[in-house]
């Protein structure tokens, strides 16, 4: 068997040892910010849950849905919560496919730190835009994934994005 490295996600889930050991969730602080200060990566909210871009995104647009309250499982959502996260997963779909026209779209959920996540005390959901060829030298050889927009725009668009899809109903 061949391993494929890829070094910066240990360097992503170290970072949060520091605020999880001191009874911190980077997943319950966000739930109080406000979209519009360009300070957070959060950029849009609903009843039971948020949307916030991922500080390590593996490409432009890297999303995750997050319940509210603070839970470890799936089987902890109620049905409110969990056609939510599914209604949240559709409509940044269609947030992404309008900003970015990706050619596909890697959806899912880490679940326990043996299933690789990074903050397992707070389950979340990923939505990753993808392109042909967007998986390439640069991480294999060089250790390096290159994301080719500022954290800032991308969130620009994406609360432009956001904001046009709640116009048009």
């Amino acid at each position: 068997m061949k391993n494929l490295w890829s070094p910066w996600r240990s360097k992503y889930i170290e970072s949060f040892k520091d605020e999880q050991s001191k009874g911190k969730c980077i997943f319950c602080d966000a739930v109080d910010n406000d979209i519009t200060d360009m300070n957070n990566l959060l950029v849009h909210k609903s009843i039971n849950t948020f949307v916030v871009m991922n500080l390590y995104p593996y490409n432009n647009g890297h999303l995750m849905i997050v319940p509210k309250r603070h839970l470890g499982s799936i089987e902890s959502l109620t049905a409110e919560e969990s056609h939510e996260l599914m209604d949240e997963l559709i409509l940044a779909e269609k947030v992404l496919q309008k900003i970015f026209s990706p050619q596909g779209f890697n959806i899912g959920a880490n679940l326990g730190r043996a299933g690789g996540a990074g903050i397992a005390e707070h389950i979340h959901f990923h939505i990753v835009p993808r392109w042909n060829g967007d998986s390439n030298f640069m991480p294999v050889i060089g250790e390096v994934k290159v994301i080719s927009q500022d954290l800032a725009e991308t969130k620009k668009k994406l609360l432009a994005g956001y904001e046009d899809l709640r116009n048009s109903k």
